[in-house]
């Protein structure tokens, strides 16, 4: 399973010319399920999120949690981030996830995301065509995947 974190101060998603999901301050969150990835990955991938000490305190320091900036999640299902690009020059998609459980493990990771923070978790909606539109803050952007409940990155 990988994410893309990215630290923002406004983000949203449209499909079809209509706004589906908006945060102010808070993640966007690129999410993106392989072939055996787990319920134990979306509950190791929502625990790191919601404790990442990505926002500054009062001393411009990055020391401040989602929770402790009561910082909202918008995520959106990527499955281009399971990319192969070892050959040739198009991508190959054979470490993705199934579409059905892909969506699954993404609702799943949105409901533990939901629990672990104060804020609110907004999506996208899977598998449609999207335009996602963000003020990456900083910029501050977080690489992390997880694999048989262990995060590797």
């Amino acid at each position: 399973m990988k994410t893309i974190i990215q630290r923002v101060t406004r983000a949203s998603v449209t499909v079809d010319g209509k706004i589906v999901g908006k945060i102010e301050k808070g993640f966007m969150i690129l999410f993106g399920a392989a072939k055996d990835d787990t319920d134990a990955d979306c509950e190791k991938l929502a625990d790191k999120i919601s404790k990442l000490r990505i926002f500054s305190d009062e001393n411009g320091k990055t020391n401040l949690s989602i929770n402790d900036v009561d910082g909202d999640i918008l995520a959106v299902s990527q499955f281009t981030l399971l990319a192969d690009c070892h050959h040739g020059n198009r991508p190959s998609f054979i470490y993705a996830g199934s579409p059905g459980e892909a969506n699954r493990l993404f609702e799943l990771f949105k409901t533990k995301c939901a629990e672990k923070i104060n804020g609110k978790v907004e999506s996208g909606i899977f598998g449609a065509e999207m335009q996602v539109e963000l003020v990456n803050d900083g910029p501050f952007t977080i690489y992390l995947e997880c694999r048989n409940g262990e995060i590797l990155a």
